[in-house]
Formats: structure tokens, sequence, C-alpha cells
């Protein structure tokens, strides 16, 4: 399972998804002058699209015999991540000033860890389909 690279970068996905639940994406205040963090606990619908993304990751991590569902998670973890990142963006429209934060680079990180997943896993999938038609 650890010695093909997807797993590798599931288990980086993984464990990215559950740092950027905790860790700061932009932090600055709002209009009534409070100073306030935005990250994955700060809002409801963040918190469980979070920790889907993460759990998809850990499942599609488990999945290294089928490698069709792999793939197919692999991508559900990615649009997830985008869509978490579409609605951070909303949501620093309710900040008058502020910053982004250095650990919003894991936010950036997670779909490109699912990305070179994928073609991990599709590449072992044209490995397989080649030897099959070897035999």
């Amino acid at each position: 399972m650890i010695q093909r690279i997807q797993s590798v970068w599931l288990a980086f996905a993984a464990a990215a998804s559950f740092a950027a639940i905790k860790f700061s994406f932009y932090s600055g205040t709002k209009a009534d002058n409070t100073f306030a963090e935005l990250n994955g606990q700060s809002h409801f619908l963040l918190l469980i699209l979070g920790v889907a993304t993460a759990l998809t990751a850990l499942f599609a991590l488990f999945l290294f015999k089928n490698r069709k569902l792999q793939m197919q998670l692999s991508l559900l973890g990615l649009l997830l991540q985008v869509g978490i990142l579409a609605f951070y963006f909303s949501r620093i429209s309710d900040f008058t000033n502020g910053n982004f934060a250095l650990t919003s680079l894991l936010s950036f990180a997670i779909p490109v860890f699912f990305l070179l997943a994928w073609l991990g896993i599709r590449k072992d999938e044209k490995l397989i389909k080649s030897m099959d038609r070897l035999r």
C-alpha cells in the first residue's frame, strides 16, 4: 500500500485536510472592529466539508485494490476542497481588512495532492491494462 506514490499523496492530503480545519486561513477585523480568524472551525459548513475531505482521502488511501473507486474518491476530494476554497473566499468579504495566514497554503496544497494521487492511480491503471493486453 505505502510503496505506491499515490498512497503518499493521499496521506499528505488527509494530514493537510485535518490540519487545515484547525489552522487559520484568513485573519483580520470585521465590520464591528472585532478581530476574527477564518478557519475550518469558524463555520459549521466549513467543518463538515473539511472533515469530509479528510475522510475521503483516508478512505481512498485504504482502497488500493479498487483503483477505479480510488480515482473517483480522489476526484471527489479534489472537488470538495475546491468548494471549501470557494467558500473561504466568499467569507473573506465579511472582513474589513486582514491578511491571509501562512497556513492557508495547506488549503491550496490539498487539491494538488489529490491531483497527484489521481495521476498516480491513472498511471497504475494504464500499466495494469497494458499488462492484460500482453497476456
